[in-house]
């Protein structure tokens, strides 16, 4: 791992909050709908609203029913990594697009790598494991290689490239250190869902000691035994 200074690492890994990347988001869908087309910016909103699907679900299933693959210490997607390895690449495709295609290719490239380096310090900062950042950055890279091959060859629109550069640099200083709570929002949603009255935590879950949720009374079993967990024969 590079060795950089703490706070260059959460630095970094700000750059893939909710907070941030989707307001990004918004925006690149707003300057394809008044600068090329509608369907391009609708195209761009389902594509990264099934991956936000995704990295939700998983998510949901780990904090409510414990659902993970314990050899990878895999209990969801990173949003952080997805997010990033998504939006980036695109804004710097959108900003380029009115450019030579080498040029775009050498921003799309650079947007990947700054999702890249999202996903590193997810696990330097011990948000994540190795497994839940790779995947992340895939399922973000594929959301954002999908929609550049799309638009790859739309044609040259009403866009100034300098407006659209100015403005998301702009929205990036500006948000750079917002934060949304969505963990919080997540973990909300799958007790509900789930009827859990606490969620499942990594430490317990990948030590196996049980596969209730820490803090489950254990009137809530079965003669000890988890009512999630399958009868023994």
């Amino acid at each position: 791992m590079p060795d950089l200074p703490t706070h260059l690492w959460y630095s970094i890994t700000s750059l893939g909050g909710a907070g941030l990347t989707l307001p990004l988001a918004i925006a690149i869908a707003l300057w394809l709908a008044v600068g090329y087309t509608w369907r391009m910016a609708a195209g761009w909103l389902l594509l990264l609203g099934v991956a936000v699907v995704l990295v939700t679900g998983t998510k949901l299933a780990f904090l409510g029913w414990g659902v993970g693959v314990r050899v990878w210490d895999f209990t969801g997607l990173s949003g952080h990594a997805m997010l990033s390895t998504a939006v980036y690449p695109v804004a710097l495709f959108l900003m380029l697009l009115p450019t030579r295609p080498a040029v775009r290719v050498i921003g799309v490239v650079l947007g990947l790598a700054a999702g890249v380096a999202v996903a590193l310090s997810r696990v330097v900062l011990d948000a994540h494991s190795p497994s839940e950042a790779i995947t992340g950055c895939l399922v973000g890279a594929l959301t954002a290689l999908v929609f550049i091959r799309g638009s790859w060859h739309a044609a040259p629109g009403r866009l100034s490239a300098a407006a659209v550069a100015l403005s998301l640099a702009i929205l990036t200083f500006a948000l750079h250190d917002v934060r949304l709570p969505t963990h919080r929002w997540v973990t909300h949603l799958a007790l509900k869902v789930s009827g859990h009255d606490r969620p499942f935590v990594r430490a317990r879950w990948k030590a196996g000691h049980d596969s209730l949720p820490a803090g489950t009374p254990i009137s809530q079993t079965r003669n000890g035994l988890s009512p999630l967990a399958p009868t023994q024969a």
